[in-house]
């Protein structure tokens, strides 16, 4: 693992981390947040998943976490959002490729050979992270924005039990049922559709939901709203007797502008339960 940058952040450290990677077959960087207290042992760790385009850079640089991260001493991680690198397959549009990952494991070509992002966040990363850092990787939460808060949301109700909450800005919750999820789906994990249902919140809602506390937010203005179909992950929820709060925020849109607005009602959420 090699140390790209290291800043003095509210009392602790923002690192950025470049380490080459056994699930993706090439380097990955990630952003981790250290709070002061980690010179006094381990404190909990909380992942942020950042969306289509985006990089690690993205929400360690726009969201604000670390500020509110710090108040209660926990630990931010921003993983990058696909494989990287000029053996990496790409492709022309903005939402399939590099920076496109949809935090699953490929199975099709040419995809199948870097794009395990799956496999990356929930083993090979907290793994590393657990070795290298003072973190306590029994105290886990998981949040994310868009394509992100699908990563999250998905993540979070496997049956690996992994993650304490669980929280989502703006999340892609349908994406079996949208034009924004079925082209990735059927690129990267081919046409069997039942192979989807495990990367479809509102799917994993309907069949075992989550067992903790979960965090809703969307804008009522925002751009994507009806690719997002929140309203679906709500009706899972709700008939599922889902312990979530579920926000649709006035006039809000897609932007970061709106994750950083709420960012401190997330952070502050999911430390009370790591915490606990």
């Amino acid at each position: 693992m090699e140390t790209k940058s290291e800043n003095a952040c509210f009392g602790g450290t923002q690192g950025v981390y470049t380490h080459a990677s056994s699930s993706c077959a090439c380097d990955m960087t990630f952003g981790l947040f250290l709070p002061e207290e980690t010179k006094d042992g381990p404190v909990p760790l909380l992942w942020y998943l950042s969306g289509l385009t985006c990089t690690h850079e993205n929400a360690m640089t726009k969201a604000g976490a670390q500020a509110w991260a710090a108040e209660h001493g926990i630990a931010l991680c921003f993983p990058d959002t696909s494989p990287r690198g000029d053996d990496v397959a790409d492709d022309e549009g903005y939402d399939l490729g590099k920076g496109a990952g949809f935090y699953v494991n490929a199975t099709e070509k040419p995809w199948a050979p870097h794009y395990r992002m799956w496999d990356y966040v929930m083993e090979e990363l907290p793994t590393l992270l657990g070795e290298h850092f003072a973190l306590d990787m029994d105290r886990q939460s998981i949040t994310g924005h868009s394509m992100g808060g699908h990563g999250a949301l998905t993540m979070a109700m496997s049956p690996r039990g992994q993650f304490r909450s669980v929280s989502a800005f703006s999340p892609i919750t349908n994406p079996t049922a949208s034009d924004w999820g079925r082209k990735q789906l059927t690129a990267y994990l081919g046409t069997d559709e039942e192979l989807w249902s495990p990367h479809d919140a509102t799917r994993c809602m309907r069949v075992h939901g989550f067992d903790g506390p979960m965090l809703i937010d969307t804008g009522t203005d925002d751009q994507f709203i009806d690719l997002l179909k929140p309203e679906a992950l709500a009706e899972a929820a709700a008939a599922r007797r889902q312990q979530i709060q579920f926000r649709m925020q006035p006039g809000y849109d897609h932007s970061y502008f709106f994750v950083s607005t709420f960012m401190e009602d997330h952070v502050a959420f999911h430390a009370e339960h790591l915490w606990a």
